[in-house]
């Protein structure tokens, strides 16, 4: 007699007779299926549930998917759709038999459908629903699309690009395959950029053609040249998708356009401006379907975790993340809420954007063309009894102000500042206005942080570094001992760049009893940050170095985002 799926799952150790029967509970309530339950809070992973449905069913386990063994001739008679709404892939052709990889090995309809689109006898193995979707995407989009993209536009005469974007759900544009050459590049553009993991679009025209940037993993890299006969319609279509006046050309806008991508339900800023040439567009990508990340994800270890988790779990005072744009830093503040939530806390956030929702806190987004901004919306807030308040920068005195008195009146206060280190966080805030005594109450802690990108982990190999390299990152040639380091040779999984991912590097400064004296005499940032050093701040070079030896960055990714420190 077969076993049940929770026995499998306790024989395996992945899962306990108490948690079980929580999950049976609710899905008696719920009626849904036990496995999904079990994922839905966190008992076990898909992987873990697939691996014991393969052992239940007698059906393999294929954890991985080899997109190389992928037959193209073979997917092409599968159309996308239908991959997509089934979750499968075909992946390895055997002659007279195909492997299928499934997520559901119940479905038996699906192996009917494919032997008799393929005519072949159909072999099922299971994988997990983030391995197969990845697989389609990759697969189906196996040729640069971009690249014909444009030579369709070469070849067509384009007058007019228009296209009808209302209804509630968003059309994902992995299914519009039948549009004008102008909407196909655009949303091959976004597609490739979701794939890419990149962060921003730039559109920029020159005197004769327009240039198509991605910034991938805070770098800027050129995807595209287009004629410049064909800016205005690109430039069109990024308007009417972000719901713009295609009329106003002399003066910048804002929009925002909320698609679905491969799946991907995906949130961009779209920001134009008139230059010389025409207009210039970025686009920023916001991935709403993406993971929220703990603090361990985001690269806080060591002792920086452990005080970091420490200061998170007070009553009061002002918590300041502070770096350039792009630095990570409200990533980090969310990792910092995540931590903190639950349901004795009343959490609220006023940000612009709201860049991810969070379960169990709740988010204001700030709108500066009806008049509400931080200072209104912090105002607000505080009349609605919050704990812990989030808000999103700190721009002005007013905004600067009132969350001073809110740390001084019972609230925990998480902001950002855009300063160089933690410590210029402090004359910032006199230069606002903010009297020193105050500063002094109510400020906690200040993180600085900085992204540098980590090794491409097939590309990786090892080297002895340089005496010039040492010299740079103040290491002696006796303190590195055996130690190597590490760098990317550059490979397809990484676009040849020797990265991939970013992580984050960090200064915690810590408002001691000495530091509080400092900041009420109106010291300089520089005497601040030497005592704060004194009292053992570990600056962010120094953190990078960490990352260095760790084998998890290299000397030239430190040095990059760290270039303005003096030790």
């Amino acid at each position: 007699m077969r076993k049940l799926l929770g026995e499998l799952l306790i024989e395996k150790g992945k899962l306990t007779s108490e948690k079980l029967n929580e999950a049976l509970e609710l899905q008696k309530e719920k009626g849904k299926k036990l496995g999904e339950i079990l994922i839905k809070l966190k008992y076990i992973n898909e992987n873990d549930l697939k691996s014991v449905l393969s052992e239940q069913f007698g059906i393999p386990f294929l954890p991985h998917i080899d997109f190389d063994k992928i037959s193209g001739e073979i997917v092409a008679k599968i159309p996308i759709n239908y991959a997509r709404k089934n979750i499968i892939i075909p992946v390895e052709d055997k002659g007279e038999v195909i492997v299928v990889a499934v997520s559901n090995p119940l479905d038996t309809f699906i192996a009917d459908d494919l032997q008799v689109l393929l005519g072949k006898i159909i072999f099922p193995v299971i994988s997990t629903t983030s391995e197969i979707t990845n697989a389609i995407n990759t697969v189906y989009n196996r040729e640069d699309t971009t690249g014909s993209m444009v030579e369709d536009l070469e070849e067509d005469d384009i007058d007019t690009v228009s296209s009808d974007l209302e209804g509630e759900e968003p059309e994902d544009l992995l299914d519009a395959v039948d549009e004008a050459p102008i909407i196909k590049l655009v949303n091959s553009l976004l597609f490739q950029s979701v794939k890419q993991k990149v962060s921003d679009i730039h559109i920029e025209p020159f005197e004769k053609d327009v240039v198509i940037r991605f910034r991938i993993d805070g770098v800027l890299h050129n995807r595209l040249k287009v004629s410049k006969r064909f800016h205005s319609s690109i430039i069109s279509r990024v308007k009417i998708m972000s719901n713009l006046n295609i009329a106003e050309k002399r003066l910048p806008q804002d929009g925002r356009i909320r698609t679905k991508v491969a799946g991907k339900d995906v949130d961009i800023r779209v920001s134009t401006i008139p230059t010389v040439y025409g207009e210039r567009v970025v686009m920023r990508i916001l991935d709403r379907s993406s993971v929220l990340l703990g603090l361990e994800d985001v690269g806080l270890k060591g002792e920086h975790l452990k005080t970091f988790s420490v200061l998170l779990r007070r009553s009061n005072g002002i918590i300041l993340v502070t770096g350039p744009t792009g630095s990570g830093k409200t990533t980090t503040l969310y990792a910092a809420l995540n931590k903190i939530n639950s349901e004795d806390k009343n959490i609220m956030t006023t940000e612009d954007p709201v860049e991810y929702q969070l379960n169990g806190i709740s988010q204001m987004q700030v709108n500066s063309k009806i008049g509400l901004s931080f200072a209104t919306g912090l105002r607000s807030i505080l009349r609605q009894d919050p704990d812990v308040i989030l808000v999103g920068e700190i721009r002005d005195l007013e905004t600067a102000e009132i969350a001073v008195q809110a740390s001084l009146t019972g609230h925990l206060v998480f902001s950002t500042l855009h300063t160089n280190d933690a410590a210029s966080a402090v004359t910032r805030l006199v230069d606002m206005g903010i009297e020193p005594y105050l500063i002094s109450s109510s400020l906690v802690a200040v993180l600085a942080q900085r992204l540098v990108r980590t090794i491409c982990t097939h590309c990786k190999v090892e080297y002895t570094p340089s005496d010039n390299e040492l010299m740079q990152i103040g290491i002696t040639r006796d303190e590195l001992g055996n130690r190597k380091f590490y760098k990317g040779n550059g490979c397809e999984h990484c676009m040849n760049t020797g990265y991939s991912g970013r992580i984050g590097i960090f200064e915690l400064f810590i408002v001691s009893d000495e530091i509080k004296n400092l900041i009420n005499k109106k010291e300089s940032a520089t005497e601040i940050r030497k005592k704060a050093v004194e009292e053992n701040m570990i600056l962010l070079k120094r953190d990078g170095v960490q990352r260095i030896l760790d084998g998890v960055t290299s000397v030239e990714e430190v040095l990059r985002v760290t270039q303005e420190e003096v030790d």
